[in-house]
Parts: structure tokens; sequence; C-alpha cells
């Protein structure tokens, strides 16, 4: 087990754990929650709205100046008789006190002769300090201060539930709702929705069974703003919608404009208000269908999102970015999808902290893998910077695998030798900073024209030059670079042997040889000093070849010519013994490149 990954997982398996059980992005988790699955479109086509709507007062005025006849006219439209009238019909309105009393005594008996009216009432919570048994101060942000009841006679007449609405403290949406409110004197009180649901079923003859045994409860909505069938109250009083479109139907009246203040933001449309009404809906249909919301164990949701954290990071310490990367999209992917069902099957769990810490380790492990390529990358360039063309340092970084041990590898190659003629007399005729400032000018001349063409600069041996093309990458035409280095040097040289007969009156000329096939090329040495370079025959006989060059000359093996015949001039030298060999080696002198001018002969 590496050591990294165990303490990752257990940084990330601790931060997951503390996240979900302290639920300190509540809010942020539930609003995520909201979006990815609250979806609503399934109503219930056994609740119907009747709207005070926009319409229905600009015909009869505004509802406030209305009598309670008004809503008689009403419950006498819809419940015709006894074969055509809705099962329940709920007033999520505040009838608390009286206006007409003729209108109010009738609207009472209308609702007491179909015995199947529910009305709301209010509650005006205010914060109360109190202190307990314990002499401890305890605030009670529920105390009632005012009860809001319908006036006396319609009280009597119909059934009630209080229309308070349960927004959540931190966003003000509206996620939960209240069955039952226990009052101080142990008076126990169902809510608007509660008393319709009850009564429903009663009528129906369905078993009343709630999800809770506590006095709230979490719901999924079934619909968004505008998604229940609903008709404006005044095209149900003039008759333009048909008493029959309610029969059997638990029918809700309420207000349905905004200026009637009763509108509040809910899950399913987090940029729109819904009015009470259509909350109340979508609250009973959660009753009639089961459709509770059960906060999952904050402890066990806690241990979950620490298990995966832990192991998630433990298994990516292992794995390539691309598999991070595919390891941690599915684990997003998987969470989201589980906490789909759970919600599904009724259950509210964390949404974001798996997904969060997923991508947390995605990024930490992706930063590693690129921190560990970038120091590679440095480690490269550090070791090939002093001897290879800086588009060769490159080339080699961008392969992030590429690693520097001992050992090396078979390439086929072009190897060049260069060394002053006579630079050991020469040296000996001169000041030494006269023979510093010669090497460093001679040493300047090879390096340029080798980076100019891809070569890599092996190393200075004394007064010689050696470089190789063809590593450590495949370059393209190598033999040819290595011919076009070659000229570059004796060109270049001709120039500073001008520039040092003026300056010291000495002459100084370079010979060149260059062989091609193969070689072992790779780092050589051991763990604390190693040196990249080539080693073989192909090596060895460039390296004779060189020192048989006379000043100027360019030699070259028969198996280089062959391979460059048809774009090079050459002279035959004829075979020389070379030190070493057995056999001796057909040489050539070049003395042109083919549509080339070299930069010192422009």
């Amino acid at each position: 087990m590496r050591i990294r990954g165990f303490v990752t997982g257990l940084v990330c398996g601790v931060l997951a754990f503390v996240v979900t059980y302290t639920g300190i992005f509540a809010t942020v988790d539930k609003a995520a929650e909201d979006r990815l699955y609250h979806h609503a479109g399934n109503m219930d086509s056994r609740i119907k709205i009747i709207k005070i709507d926009d319409r229905t007062m600009n015909q009869m005025g505004d509802f406030s100046t209305w009598d309670r006849g008004v809503y008689a006219d009403l419950l006498e439209t819809i419940c015709v008789s006894d074969e055509i009238c809705p099962a329940v019909v709920g007033f999520d309105i505040l009838f608390s006190s009286s206006k007409n009393e003729e209108s109010d005594e009738r609207f009472a008996e209308v609702c007491a002769k179909y015995d199947n009216v529910v009305t709301g009432f209010g509650y005006v919570f205010t914060k109360e300090v109190s202190t307990d048994k314990d002499g401890n101060l305890v605030v009670d942000s529920m105390s009632v201060s005012e009860k809001v009841v319908p006036y006396s006679a319609l009280k009597e007449a119909t059934e009630q539930g209080f229309v308070n609405a349960l927004t959540d403290d931190d966003d003000k949406i509206i996620r939960s709702t209240f069955l039952y409110f226990d009052e101080k004197d142990d008076t126990r009180t169902r809510s608007f929705s509660s008393a319709i649901y009850e009564k429903y079923c009663k009528v129906s003859g369905l078993p009343a069974n709630y999800p809770t045994d506590g006095n709230g409860m979490g719901f999924r909505y079934s619909g968004k703003a505008g998604d229940y069938e609903n008709v404006s109250l005044v095209d149900v009083l003039n008759g333009t919608v048909p008493a029959e479109a309610f029969d059997g139907c638990i029918v809700l009246i309420g207000a349905y404009a905004a200026g009637m203040l009763d509108a509040y933001f809910v899950p399913v449309e987090p940029s729109r208000q819904m009015y009470g009404v259509e909350i109340q809906a979508n609250v009973i249909q959660a009753l009639l269908q089961g459709k509770e919301l059960h906060a999952w164990p904050a402890l066990a949701d806690a241990i979950l999102a620490a298990v995966v954290a832990f192991f998630l990071a433990l298994i990516c310490d292992r794995l390539s970015v691309a598999k991070v990367t595919m390891v941690c999209a599915a684990t997003i992917v998987c969470k989201l999808l589980v906490g789909l069902v759970l919600f599904n099957l009724g259950y509210s769990t964390n949404v974001l902290v798996v997904p969060a810490m997923s991508l947390l380790i995605a990024v930490y492990y992706i930063a590693v893998h690129y921190y560990k390529a970038n120091a590679a990358k440095r480690s490269i360039e550090r070791a090939f910077s002093k001897y290879v063309a800086p588009q060769v340092v490159d080339e080699i970084a961008k392969d992030g695998t590429y690693e520097l041990r001992l050992g090396g590898e078979n390439r086929d190659v072009a190897v060049l030798f260069v060394d002053i003629r006579g630079f050991t007399p020469l040296s000996e005729s001169l000041e030494p900073e006269q023979v510093v400032d010669i090497l460093n000018g001679y040493l300047e001349l090879t390096t340029e024209s080798i980076f100019r063409h891809g070569g890599t600069l092996d190393k200075f041996v004394g007064d010689a030059t050696m470089a190789v093309f063809n590593a450590p990458f495949d370059t393209e035409d190598y033999e040819y670079r290595a011919i076009l280095t070659a000229w570059d040097i004796v060109q270049g040289g001709n120039r500073i042997e001008k520039e040092y007969l003026e300056r010291y009156g000495k002459h100084v000329g370079f010979g060149v040889g260059v062989n091609c096939g193969p070689a072992v090329v790779g780092n050589i040495g051991c763990d604390f000093r190693m040196d990249y370079t080539a080693i073989g025959d192909t090596v060895n006989t460039a390296a004779r070849l060189e020192s048989n060059a006379p000043r100027g000359c360019i030699y070259i093996s028969e198996a280089l010519y062959e391979r460059l015949k048809d774009r090079i001039t050459v002279e035959e030298v004829g075979e020389i013994p070379l030190k070493g060999k057995a056999k001796g080696v057909f040489v050539y002198s070049v003395i042109g490149v083919d549509g080339y001018i070299s930069p010192e002969e422009e």
C-alpha cells in the first residue's frame, strides 16, 4: 500500500465525513437536489383548483370587498345534487371576521348542508424566551401569539386546518409541511392539507395512512406552477365550467394573483413562485400517493461518503490521468444515480459531497501527475540541454514516459567527429588566453552547426567534438543532416581561420569524419554519473576517418556514400588502413552538397 494514497484517502475520508455529518453546505446541497431530482409532471386528476385570479377580480371587484354570498353561490354551483358534488371542498382563505351578517350566515348554512367543506385558519408565531426545568434559557421560535380562526358560525359548520407555510430557514423554499401542531394546552390541530386528506379518505372509504410519526413531513412535488387543472372562479359562477367537472374531486379555492401575497418559492421551480393553493394541492397528492421524503440518517450518509472518498483516493493513487478521470467521473455518475433512486423511494440524501470529493481527488491526482511530468521534463531538459539542440530537448520532453536510466538501445545513427589539426603544437606557441579564445570560437562553430541540423552533441574530448544523429529520437534524413553539419563546420572553419591568422598569425583548420551504421546509444555510466553517448564500431570508424582527414576535408565511409551518392559530390580517396581494423575502409572526400548553401557561404 502506498503511503501517499493511504494518507490522501484518510484526509479525504475525514473531510467527507465532517462536511456530510455537520451539513455545512446543506443549503447548497438542497439546491442541487432540487435541480437534479425534483421533476414534476404527474398531477392527480382528482385535485382541481378554482382560482381567484386577476380575471375574476376584474369582473367581480377586489376579493376583499366580496361578501360571503359569493362563496355560498360557488358551493351551490358545484354541489348541484348528491350525485354531482365534489368529495371535499377546501377554502384556502381566512374567513376571520364577520362582514355581512346575512351573507355570512348563508355561507355557513350552505357549508353545513353539504358537510364537505374544509376552511383554513392561521397561527401568528413569535419568538419566546423561557427557562427550562434546569434553569437554562430556551428560545421557542414557534410560540403562538394569536390564532386567526373562521367566524363562529362558519367554524361550527366546517372542519378546519391551519394554512401556515413551512419554509426552510436558509433559502425560504418550501420543501416540507406541517401535518399537526401541538399547542401549549396539549391541543393537537391539523394542517389544512391533512384535514382535506382525512376527509377525502373518509368520504371515499380509503384508509388515512400518514407516512410519518412526527408533526411534519418532507414531500416530493407532483406539479409545477399552473400544472394542476385550474379554472377561474368567475367561469364556474357563470356556468362556463359545468359542475360535473368537479364531481367526486378535491376542489381547492384560493388566491391565484400576485397582489394577494400568497406565493412562495418551491424546489421544482427555484426561480418562479407558486401560489399557496397549488402547494396545498401538491401536499394533498403527496399524502394520497405516499410521496413523502425522509431525511437519510446523517451518520449513515457521512460514513458512506467517507468510505467512498477513502477508497477512491486510494485507488486513484495507482492510476494514470486518463483512468483517474474515468474512475472519478464514474463515481460521480453512480452517486447521482443512487441518489435519484433513493429520492424516488422517498429518501433525501446528501447530493454533493461525494461528487465534490471525487472532483477534488481527480484534480489532486491530475495535479500530482502534472507535477511529476513537469519535474521529469525539467530533469530531461537539465540532462540534455548541454549537448542537445533546444528543439531536440522540446521533443524529448513531450514524452512524459521518458525516463533517464542506465542502459541503451541499438539504433542506426550517423556519427560525426571533428577536431583542430595540429592543436598541440599550436597551443604550445600561444598564450593560454589565446588558446582558450581559439577553442571557444571553434566549439561555438561546431555546436551551432550540430544544433542547426538537429544533431546531438555527444561530447568534447580535448579539441575534438563528437555528434550523433538519429538519437535519442528518430530524425528524418539524419545521414544527410550529418553531412550538412560537416559542410557547415568546414565552411565556418575557413572563416575563422582567416580571423585567427590575422589575430594571432596562426592557421587553424579542421578535419571532419562522418560514418553511419548501427550503434548502441543510451546513458552509460553509473547512477550518480552518466553520459548519453553512442558506442560501437560505427563510432570508432567515424573517429578514425576524422583522424585521417586533412585540414578542411570531410572524409566519409563507403556505407554513408552509398546512402547519399545522389545528393553529394565527392572525390575518391581510396582504401586506407584504419587503426584497430584488420581490413581497410574505402573513403570518400566530400567536395560539395548539391543544392545546399551553408550560412557561412551566404
